[in-house]
């Protein structure tokens, strides 16, 4: 029964999955679980919170399998609600942190940094680190258009249909953020050698 599913449209999987047909469900999740989880990631840069939400992601879309529409790919579907439990999760980590600061100092818990080693593979991590942070510091419309656009090599199309905007918007965007990104990594090597 799974070889005739992996035959199936997106649109038929979905009409199947309404009917409450589990396999069309896992057919729909093994399609497209590992490309929800890399955009995640990438947005968020933690991988263990990224297997999460990559789980709420499909239940938030399967339990609202009616409101999809089998005239757009189920793929650019499911990534604006991985996009929009991104944001959730930004917003909440925004709250914690801004609570987490109130408390008294003494309560901190202080972490030691890294120092410089010889070993190139911390230096790689170090420099990963520098790019994920300068990205992190691009405002949310720029940081998604450069994470689809640029790391997950989605369409321009695609970028806008799930972004909601128009193509000419979004190579605007890429335009910006690859030209803040640039900006952004300048100022932290100047900070790191002066």
């Amino acid at each position: 029964m799974t070889a005739d599913l992996s035959q199936c449209s997106d649109q038929e999987l979905a009409i199947l999955a309404r009917a409450h047909r589990e396999e069309a469900c896992r057919e729909l999740l093994r399609r497209y679980k590992t490309g929800v989880y890399r955009l995640i990631v990438k947005q968020i840069g933690d991988a263990d919170e990224a297997m999460d939400l990559t789980q709420e992601s499909f239940v938030a879309g399967f339990s609202a399998l009616d409101r999809y529409d089998g005239d757009r790919s189920f793929r650019t579907w499911i990534a604006r609600i991985a996009l929009n439990k991104c944001r959730d999760w930004a917003r909440r980590r925004k709250v914690r942190a801004f609570f987490s600061r109130a408390l008294p100092l003494e309560s901190a818990q202080h972490v030691a940094s890294d120092g410089p080693t010889p070993d190139s593979e911390a230096t790689d991590k170090r420099e990963l680190a520098r790019v994920r942070g300068a990205i992190d510091l691009l405002p949310q419309n720029l940081r998604e258009v450069l994470l689809l656009r640029g790391v997950d090599d989605v369409s321009q199309a695609e970028t806008a249909v799930i972004l909601r905007v128009s193509e000419k918007t979004v190579e605007t965007r890429l335009y910006r953020a690859r030209t803040k990104l640039r900006e952004l990594l300048a100022g932290t090597s100047a900070n790191a050698r002066g």
